[in-house]
């Protein structure tokens, strides 16, 4: 197990903090807006932790369970797995899945103890915390939260972060198939790709003269 305050080495798809942190700045509200219900301004701090990658739901199962057997809710208040939908296209079909934000770390909201840190930082699949000084780690700050964790007005939609554009497997001079339209059965080569619009236009060979078709993603599968 390791020491929550003792840095490890983070493998390649890690993240460096300032990355995580590296988000639009939210205006502050006017004094005439409805103030937000901020999660900065629940009980604790809110820290960042890193796992091993891909053990991010393994490390909320394990905290949980160690939540619950030494009866830590009133000093280990939460756990947060940033996410977001993704549009992707895997094998011609639109699909929308959940994707990890930040890849390898979790907010959790705690107090400032330095055996709670302890506690967390010896959790299984738990290599330590991000800005970790020599006696406790760095909490985030009001802004850093709001930026993570949209504020909540009551009675007012927040807009969500921005998306990803969506993934696809396409590339350009790409040979694809038509799977169906008029053209289906024809073969061709990837000549441009919309990502906003979710299109792509294929150059045919009809009658011997190469013609661009408009297709959706959902139309075409890689040969």
């Amino acid at each position: 197990m390791n020491d929550a305050t003792t840095p490890t080495e983070h493998d390649e798809n890690d993240l460096d903090e300032t990355e995580i942190l590296d988000v639009t700045i939210i205006d502050e509200d006017s004094d005439d807006e409805p103030v937000a219900e901020s999660a900065f301004d629940r009980p604790g701090r809110w820290y960042i932790v890193h796992t091993f990658a891909g053990h991010e739901k393994k490390v909320i199962g394990a905290l949980n369970n160690i939540i619950k057997s030494r009866e830590l809710t009133d000093q280990i208040y939460e756990i947060y797995l940033p996410e977001e939908d993704v549009t992707e296209f895997k094998s011609g079909k639109k699909v929308t899945v959940a994707k990890r934000m930040f890849p390898s770390y979790l907010l959790i909201r705690c107090e400032p103890d330095p055996e709670i840190f302890y506690v967390i930082g010896s959790t299984p699949g738990v290599t330590g915390f991000v800005g970790a000084e020599k006696t406790r780690p760095t909490a985030l700050t009001r802004r850093e939260v709001d930026n993570i964790i949209r504020p909540q007005v009551e009675g007012v939609e927040v807009p969500a972060a921005k998306r990803r554009l969506p993934t696809h497997e396409f590339e350009i001079n790409d040979t694809v198939q038509i799977k169906s339209g008029p053209f289906a059965t024809f073969s061709g080569h990837v000549a441009e790709i919309n990502e906003d619009q979710l299109k792509v236009k294929v150059l045919v060979d009809i009658f011997g003269r190469e013609t661009p078709v408009e297709l959706d993603f959902t139309q075409i599968t890689k040969l």
